[in-house]
């Protein structure tokens, strides 16, 4: 076994229902376990309207499985109904059993949606879930400016300077963004605690980029 090197504050996380953790002791097949675990985190790098999975998304390499054993895994988790399966003519998708999904699977059963290539996002921003969790919804304007940002800036800077602007009750990214030029600017140390960068980013509320800090 080759030990895992660790999690670490980059990368994105996914969320598992709490009701599937509490049911996990149920599950005796690997292959079910294993396919609804990814069913949960690829649709959960999703976007757009149709959050569904044909049998071919599920990677046998990454899950370890051949199609027979995938094939199986679903179907157990349809049984089990954690995962909906819905067709429309030759075309079958699977959805988590959650109320959007069980919308989404009805209206793709009605025809009146239909599968995207471009819906999943691999590789989901982490500075966009960490702006979602801490500041609010993204508009297509802060999308692309995240975006740019993220060429600008390092990626173990943006969660400090999120965490900051939510203990001074200020969820603005310009907000964020004047802390993250300021640190570009004259150098950032490491080693100061969150206390210290909380109390230095008053600064930035009174100074030169005061303009920009409306308190939503």
């Amino acid at each position: 076994m080759t030990p895992f090197p660790g999690f670490t504050s980059s990368e994105t996380f996914t969320q598992v229902p709490d009701s599937f953790i509490q049911m996990m002791n149920e599950v005796e097949d690997v292959a079910e376990l294993k396919v609804t675990l990814y069913a949960i985190w690829r649709i959960e790098h999703m976007e757009g309207n149709f959050r569904g999975l044909g049998e071919g998304d599920f990677d046998a390499a990454a899950l370890g499985l051949d199609v027979k054993e995938i094939r199986r895994g679903l179907s157990k988790a349809v049984e089990r109904q954690t995962l909906l399966k819905s067709e429309k003519e030759a075309n079958v998708f699977y959805f988590l059993n959650s109320p959007r999904g069980r919308l989404s699977a009805d209206a793709f059963a009605k025809g009146q949606v239909k599968p995207s290539s471009s819906s999943y996002v691999p590789n989901k921003s982490n500075l966009f879930k960490l702006y979602e969790e801490n500041i609010g919804a993204l508009t297509p304007l802060l999308a692309d400016m995240l975006k740019e940002a993220e060429q600008n800036y390092p990626s173990a800077w943006f969660e400090e300077a999120i965490e900051i602007a939510v203990s001074r009750n200020i969820r603005n990214w310009k907000y964020v963004e004047a802390i993250l030029a300021r640190w570009k600017e004259n150098g950032k140390d490491e080693r100061r605690d969150s206390q210290d960068s909380v109390q230095d980013a008053k600064r930035y509320t009174d100074g030169e980029f005061s303009e920009f800090f409306k308190r939503d």
